[in-house]
Order: C-alpha cells, then sequence, then structure tokens
C-alpha cells in the first residue's frame, strides 16, 4: 500500500514537473508577464542599470493608472516554441494578449530588433507595428514606447535621472512647511523638559547634574 501510494506522489511530481517545463519551453515571455511586468531574455545584453531604469518607466505608469507589460525578443530563440512570431511584434503582442486575457487586461508591448508591437488592451487586436524601430537598442526603444503610449492615453510620466520615480514637491507645499513647523515644535518642547528636568535632580541630591 505504501509502495502504490509514493509512486502514485512521484508520478504526479513528475507530471507537474513535465507540464510546467513544456509551458516554460512553448512560450518564456508569457510565463514570465503572468506575474512580473517585464520580459528581459538573457541574450538582451541589458547593463544593469538600464533594466532598472526601464523598470522604473513601467512602474511609473502602472502607478500613473497606465498598466503595462514590456516583452523584449532579441533573438528567435526568445520566442520559444512559437520562433514563426520571430519579427513579427504586432503578431507575437496579439499572442501575449490572448495568453494573458484570463490575468491580466492592461496594454502590452512587444520590442524586437525589427520593429514595436503594442495593444492597448490584453485580448483585443494589437495595433501595426511601427517598423524599423526597435534596432540593437530594444531597451531604449521600449523607453521611448512606454513613454509615448502613457502620454498618448492621457498619463505623463514623471521618472527621475536616476531611474526611480521622481518624487517632486512645490517650494509652496503646505505639506513641507507643517512638517517643518511640528519638527520644530518638538525640539523645543524636548528642551524645555530638558530644562525643566536639571533643577529638580539638582535639589533631589544636592549636587550639580551637570
Amino acid at each position: 500500500m505504501r509502495l502504490s501510494v509514493a509512486l502514485a506522489i512521484a508520478l504526479l511530481v513528475a507530471l507537474t514537473f513535465a507540464a510546467h517545463s513544456a509551458r516554460a519551453d512553448g512560450d518564456p515571455a508569457s510565463d514570465v508577464l503572468a506575474t512580473q511586468a517585464i520580459f528581459i531574455p538573457r541574450d538582451a545584453g541589458l547593463a544593469p542599470a538600464v533594466a532598472q531604469r526601464l523598470e522604473a518607466v513601467v512602474m511609473a505608469a502602472a502607478a500613473g493608472g497606465y498598466p503595462i507589460r514590456v516583452a523584449l525578443i532579441a533573438s528567435p530563440s526568445d520566442l520559444g516554441s512559437v520562433s514563426g512570431l520571430w519579427q513579427h511584434p504586432t503578431a507575437y503582442a496579439s499572442y501575449l494578449g490572448e495568453e494573458l486575457s484570463l490575468i491580466y487586461h492592461g496594454a502590452i508591448l512587444v520590442v524586437m530588433p525589427g520593429g514595436v508591437g503594442f495593444q492597448t488592451r490584453a485580448g483585443t487586436p494589437a495595433a501595426s507595428a511601427q517598423q524599423g524601430a526597435g534596432g540593437p537598442h530594444l531597451a531604449a526603444t521600449a523607453l521611448r514606447a512606454v513613454e509615448r503610449l502613457a502620454a498618448a492615453h492621457g498619463h505623463a510620466l514623471r521618472v527621475g535621472a536616476t531611474g526611480s520615480p521622481a518624487v517632486r514637491a512645490s517650494a509652496s507645499d503646505p505639506g513641507q512647511w507643517i512638517v517643518f513647523v511640528v519638527g520644530l515644535w518638538l525640539i523645543g518642547v524636548s528642551w524645555w523638559a530638558s530644562l525643566r528636568a536639571r533643577p529638580l535632580r539638582w535639589r533631589r541630591d544636592g549636587t550639580s547634574s551637570a
């Protein structure tokens, strides 16, 4: 009985692993984009700073009300079993929309060396590709595309030069003055309490507390 149970468990684990491996090999980007906003293959050759910059822009878009998934495709091998869609970013954007339609309903952007393809909402037909906009600099193309797409849909992005969303407070922002005044008040209260406590300690032991 125990042997049968052990064999059944082993078979279930093997089938689960095989199914996961087959799915991952079938289309790596859709697996990643199901839980993350950006798919960057290893052969894209992105420097860490560039990848962080792209991530910051995508995060800023989502924070501004324009969620988007971005897939950088540097070679046919990045497409897995759908390598026939190589250099067809529009078709691949549509394919990703179908793959992700049950769990994600925002925009999808695909950047290949041959161009850019996108669709404004997962599950809807993809827009025409901008042929020749990709080139070897996939990340730079993706950055410009995300910014333009967000702006076209009324979501201007504000990303700082360091690669993180910029938070710029106006000099006339009342919140800054409130924090400043409260801070000064707390410092004054602490100083006043310290002065009152010293004479009390001096009277108790008859010596100076200094």
